[in-house]
């Protein structure tokens, strides 16, 4: 059984993936926590009703659409930190970085909690001046902190790694459940999912590129960068069900590839440095912006030593709040690039060995692939106004910049900031590197990405049309002096009644979720220990639901018993006896008049941890001395990272000045930013005060101080006059028309499941894919592919077509068969006897005496035993009604036996390839070469075709008594190699 439910990104505008497996047993696989630039918290409510039965979760790209809500399933959904998560280690990484640049750039990612949902716990409180509906009041986003623990609970994969998941505590087994990831392009570490459970085979592949580009490989459904094939890997062949996304089904790809695109970007920039304008490049803070930061980094390097060149007078900057730690992780994968990166990476490490007479030095600053020499990387909102502030250099010469800002959406991040300060000046140029479809929600703002792509497709105000370096025309549109509203959002502190209302909302819904999910929203556990908890919860509810669940419903103590409360301003009577915990100095409680938790000290035993096994094994107790003293090491060296107090016994380093006045050692970190350069040491970084050059005075600009704690959302709007220019360079990376009508038919799936892409796109790619694979089949056509499109929230049955029913076999038979196994599975040929089901009440004769005897001392026993009449019936009769339906396969009788023996003839099980067998007869010796479409001529008299799925001609001339003999010994020799590489399954 195969369900398939898109929760999100199904013939919608909406860029969020969100899709749901249901597979035989009640096993259920999320695929992608996305969200999109609205963070519409309306937009999780059909996955968060899926949490309780989620077994595992499965993550494919590091960007908005794809895993943005991750953090906020963490946080606010209770159940969702004890599913296990499997994502590749880029994916898990840039993740990282990415959540933490979204909730440190928009209070939008907190999202707004509901008005109406505040209005049914505060209507005690007098409702604010302006009306309640004014107060959008937030809910608490993850820190720094949290979201980095959230992604340590995800599971690492690499590529062409098959493993069998852990299920979460409240799943069924997951029966031999395997996830494969493999290469998707488009992002690093993006995956293509391979999920196999019983006869169901699913490749699930949304957003995947099979171009190579500068750093990242192309999907490997052909076998990944450099293998060169024609056919798609076995791996990812013929699956049961291939869920595909449709996004830009209906574009058609640039004439030149790769090398023309970048070509063009390059062109778009150098005519606006020449005119001493400002280019923006709105993008990711973690995935595409990999890309585009390499090749303007190497551009920029290959015209250092041209003093003609246009890029000798313009900066480049990267900026995003988070981008060193992006750089520092990218630096760490090249293994995840192209070879390209890797040889690159390798030559100028062996250039550097390869130095006998020199002493050792250490690498020249920005030798490697993302060791930057011209991007500045920027990281506070000043530096990104100290830059767009400085207009000419020191010589007085009007200076060019570029800059490449998040996020793409320009609702948040950088790129807005930089928006607004460029648009009046027809000098300046915006690049889109993404196509952008409008929102149907007529009350609400499309975004200004979308605003931007949708002048610049109609071209009103007239097109800019200059000739590139190739002799390509770049067309620019004008902004021609349009009003573009941008939509501010600022976070401010919750005071008064907005406070107390929040408050009391907040124990509302904890007490929601201690009630109805016991355990749900203590602190975060390993999947380790989510799995253990399952068989420990289960046997001890029966001996606690009297004690530690009275009184819960009735103490808010309990209901405001969750993590985080020392932020929540709660007073002493709120935390009850938790206060001992909560509060310093406070040793005593008065318990008189208390019932239930309140009486007990708020102590958390935690459960000792069993396997079948025994006692789980914890495998830092085994670690050696020296393992022992590495490990601590660098526990001392994290720690130390965020220490600023001297301690007894800490060394300091050299450059570490301490301050009369409280003898506090300087940040490392705050050190290296405020001499002006990056996690790196080679690039210099722009700081809130200015350039590292000296130009601004450091203290000259403050930096902005967040909010912490409870707060609300306060917009506002401004109006700005747009003159730059636009232009669209398409940097998407993804699949286009040729890509998908070549591999579809290609991949040959038996069910094809179409999601993530406008309505359009989605059926225009239905309809063809009907067509290509229908032809594909051949054979007359009256076999089908079934192409699904489904909707938003729609439940579509695609499991695997089968003729199978469940028999019952007798000892007798099981003890004749010999099975062969044949990709996993087991394959064997019987001929049996079907009998009806047999009563229940009777046992099958060849059980043997054994059996019965064991069965009557069992039954002895019962009746020694004192039980009641009611249970001692039960334990006697016991319905079982599938094994009453299930019919019986017995042996058949020797009369019939020699009769139905001449019959069963030999099974052959497998797929031919042409590939293979010319492989397999040049290693024996002879001639193998393909003739025509399909036709593999071996000897020259023998010719191999294969007409379809499990057909294959096999043709010569002269096999007969009058025959050439080694002619006949080629024809007979090339059947025994077809049969070699199938699997027979014997009959009889």
């Amino acid at each position: 059984m195969f369900n398939f439910t898109p929760l999100a990104g199904a013939q919608s505008e909406s860029s969020a993936s969100q899709s749901l497996l249901e597979l035989d047993g009640g096993v259920k696989v999320l695929i992608d926590v996305g969200w999109d630039e609205t963070f519409d918290v309306e937009k999780l409510r059909n996955l968060e009703k899926h949490v309780p039965t989620i077994s595992i979760v499965l993550l494919t790209h590091a960007t908005v659409a794809h895993l943005a809500a991750y953090a906020h399933c963490c946080k606010h959904f209770p159940l969702f930190t004890r599913i296990p998560i499997y994502a590749t280690t880029p994916v898990i990484s840039l993740g990282r970085t990415l959540l933490q640049d979204l909730y440190a750039s928009t209070p939008l990612a907190s999202t707004i909690i509901p008005s109406s949902l505040l209005s049914e716990t505060s209507y005690s409180y007098s409702k604010p001046g302006s009306g309640e509906d004014d107060s959008h009041i937030l809910l608490q986003s993850p820190t720094h902190e949290e979201i980095a623990n959230y992604f340590s609970l995800i599971h690492p994969l690499k590529y062409s790694q098959p493993h069998q998941p852990l299920p979460s505590p409240f799943s069924p087994p997951l029966n031999g459940l395997t996830i494969t990831a493999y290469n998707a392009g488009h992002t690093l570490g993006g995956t293509i999912w391979h999920i196999q459970h019983g006869l169901e085979s699913i490749v699930y592949a949304v957003d995947w590129n099979q171009a190579r580009e500068n750093i990242l490989a192309g999907a490997a459904w052909l076998g990944g960068a450099g293998a060169g094939g024609a056919e798609v890997i076995e791996q990812l062949r013929k699956p049961t069900a291939l869920i595909c996304s449709s996004k830009g089904a209906e574009r058609i790809a640039l004439a030149g590839g790769r090398t023309k695109r970048d070509e063009a970007l390059l062109d778009m920039i150098k005519s606006a440095i020449v005119k001493g304008g400002t280019v923006l490049i709105p993008t990711d803070s973690s995935a595409r912006v990999l890309e585009l930061a390499y090749l303007l980094e190497h551009a920029w390097r290959k015209d250092a030593s041209n003093p003609e060149s246009p890029f000798q007078n313009a900066n480049l900057y990267l900026c995003s709040k988070n981008i060193g730690a992006t750089m520092r992780y990218t630096r760490s994968m090249l293994e995840w690039m192209d070879d390209g990166i890797i040889r690159e990476f390798e030559a100028i490490a062996g250039g550097i060995d390869r130095q006998p007479n020199k002493p050792s030095e250490p690498r020249q600053a920005g030798a490697g692939p993302f060791d930057f020499k011209h991007v500045r990387l920027v990281e506070k909102k000043g530096g990104v106004s100290a830059i767009l502030n400085n207009d000419t250099t020191r010589d007085g010469k009007p200076m060019a910049k570029v800059i490449l800002a998040s996020d793409r959406s320009l609702d948040w991040g950088f790129s807005k900031d930089v928006l607004r300060n460029i648009a009046a000046d027809s000098r300046n140029l915006v690049i889109l590197t993404e196509k952008m479809s409008q929102l149907p929600d007529a009350g609400r703002s499309s975004g200004i990405s979308r605003m931007l792509w949708s002048w610049w497709d109609e071209r009103k105000d007239g097109v800019a049309l200059e000739q590139g370096s190739t002799g390509e025309n770049l067309e620019q549109v004008y902004g021609g002096g349009r009003e573009l509203t941008l939509t501010d959002v600022k976070r401010e502190a919750l005071e008064g009644n907005e406070l107390l209302s929040y408050q009391q909302w907040l124990a509302t819904q904890r007490q929601l979720q201690t009630i109805t999910q016991p355990g749900g929203a203590t602190a975060l556990d390993t999947s380790a220990d989510a799995v253990d908890d399952a068989s420990s919860v289960s046997s001890s509810d029966s001996e606690e639901s009297e004690t530690e669940q009275q009184g819960k419903a009735l103490n808010i103590s309990t209901a405001l018993g969750q993590a985080g409360r020392k932020k929540m301003g709660l007073s002493d009577e709120d935390l009850g006896i938790n206060i001992l915990l909560r509060r310093k100095g406070v040793h005593d409680y008065d318990v008189r008049g208390k019932k239930g938790r309140e009486k007990m000290f708020p102590l958390v035993i935690r459960r000792r941890r069993a396997d079948e096994f025994g006692d789980l094994i914890r495998p830092e107790e085994y670690l050696r001395a020296e393992e022992r003293e590495e490990a601590e090491g660098q526990d001392s060296r994290q720690s130390g990272k965020y220490d600023t107090q001297d301690t007894l016994g800490k060394k300091r380093r050299w450059d570490d000045v301490v301050s009369k006045a409280d003898r506090r050692p300087s940040n490392s970190t705050n050190k290296r930013q405020q001499t002006g350069f990056n996690d790196s040491g080679d690039t210099p970084a722009i700081n809130d005060g200015g350039f590292a050059n000296g130009v601004f005075d450091e203290d000259a600009i403050e930096d902005e101080v967040d909010v912490v704690g409870p707060a609300k959302a306060i917009f506002s709007t401004e109006s700005i006059t747009v003159n730059l220019r636009l232009a669209f360079v398409d940097f998407e990376g993804l699949h286009d028309k040729r890509s998908l009508h070549m591999l579809i038919p290609l991949i040959q799936p038996r069910k094809l499941i179409l999601v993530s892409g406008l309505k359009d796109e989605t059926l225009a790619l239905a309809l063809d894919c009907r067509r290509l694979l229908g032809a594909q089949i051949g054979g007359g056509g009256d076999k089908q592919v079934d192409v699904y499109t489904p909707e938003v929230g729609t439940t579509i049955d695609a499991s695997v077509d089968t003729n199978a029913w469940a028999v019952k076999l007798t000892h007798s038979l099981v003890k004749q068969l010999r099975w062969q196994k044949v990709k996993g599975l087991g394959i064997v040929t019987l001929s049996g006897r079907l009998a009806a089901a047999l009563p229940s009440s009777t046992e099958i004769t060849d059980r043997g005496e054994g059996n019965a005897n064991k069965k009557q001392k069992i039954e002895a026993d019962k009746d020694s035993e004192e039980v009641p009449d009611s249970e001692s019936k039960a334990l006697q009769t016991i319905p079982e009604p599938e094994k009453a339906s299930m019919p019986v396969l017995d042996t058949l009788p020797t009369s019939m036996a020699s009769a139905t023996r001449s019959v069963a003839q030999p099974l052959h099980v497998g797929d031919l390839r042409l590939a293979d067998l010319r492989k397999i007869m040049l290693s024996a010796g002879y001639t193998a070469e393909f003739r025509g479409e399909g036709t593999l001529l071996i000897d020259g008299c023998v010719a191999v075709r294969k007409l379809g799925t499990g057909a294959i001609e096999v043709e010569s001339a002269g096999i007969g008594q009058t025959g050439i003999p080694q002619q006949r010994n080629t024809f007979y020799a090339v059947k025994m190699k077809i049969y070699e590489g199938l699997a027979v399954v014997a009959g009889g």
